[in-house]
């Protein structure tokens, strides 16, 4: 995947990145800029910006700048510490894992899995965090979960491994990342509170036209989005009868 800036609504820009699992496959990463009601820029999750885009960020902030850097997903944490040296003027927000991994770095008090942390940027930036899964897994290997942010103005959604999207006739299309059944808590009931948090995620963001996925590119301006979350919860459906029979419901 190329590195480029992708104007996907009036407030909100999309930056496209390069991750190579393993140095070799390139399954892409990103990070948005949205523009809120009163002014401020904030900027989701790390990407290390290369000298074109980062011209245009300073361009779009103007005297500005950026406000805020928002680190969505605990275990995105490559591009934390050069991201901030490009911005560091903005108040810098993170998860528990991402404080840890980066002890030497000014991170603001709040966690972005605290429930105060929402209002900071209300009404116009929207956050939830699937319920029923662990947050930040004992398995360094479960990526499912991360902060969803949705920026109601322009109808987006910043989604980074929660939801992803394959571009694969009939068997593709956007799905649920494949580490549900692992990410789920061991306990009954919490199959039953992620299907509550993906029913009412659709209710709350229904409106949405564009959601933008870290590894899986974009969904620009979809009449039917919230039918395809639907249809991406229903998908895991299987995975959470059996976690049922397994631990309760």
């Amino acid at each position: 995947m190329s590195e480029k800036i992708i104007d996907v609504a009036d407030g909100f820009w999309n930056i496209r990145g390069v991750f190579r699992l393993g140095g070799v496959v390139d399954i892409g990463t990103h990070a948005s800029l949205v523009r809120l009601g009163d002014g401020r820029f904030v900027l989701l999750d790390a990407y290390t910006l290369p000298a074109a885009i980062l011209a245009r960020v300073r361009e779009l902030t103007g005297d500005r700048g950026v406000d805020a850097l928002v680190n969505l997903h605990p275990f995105h944490t490559v591009h934390v510490k050069r991201a901030h040296t490009q911005f560091p003027e903005a108040r810098l927000f993170g998860s528990a894992r991402h404080v840890a991994k980066a002890p030497g770095l000014l991170w603001e008090d709040v966690r972005v899995e605290d429930p105060g942390f929402a209002e900071l940027f209300g009404p116009d930036l929207e956050f939830s965090i699937p319920d029923g899964v662990d947050f930040i897994s004992a398995d360094e290997n479960v990526h499912f979960s991360s902060v969803l942010a949705y920026h109601r103005p322009s109808r987006t959604m910043h989604v980074d491994d929660t939801f992803t999207f394959l571009k694969v006739p009939l068997v593709g299309g956007l799905g649920l990342h494949p580490t549900l059944g692992k990410a789920l808590k061991r306990s009954p009931g919490s199959a039953a509170a992620f299907r509550r948090w993906g029913a009412e995620l659709v209710g709350r963001w229904g409106d949405a036209r564009s959601l933008c996925a870290a590894h899986a590119g974009t969904l620009l301006d979809q009449d039917d989005l919230a039918a395809q979350l639907r249809s991406a919860l229903a998908k895991g459906e299987r995975t959470l009868r059996k976690h049922e029979r397994r631990h309760g419901a």
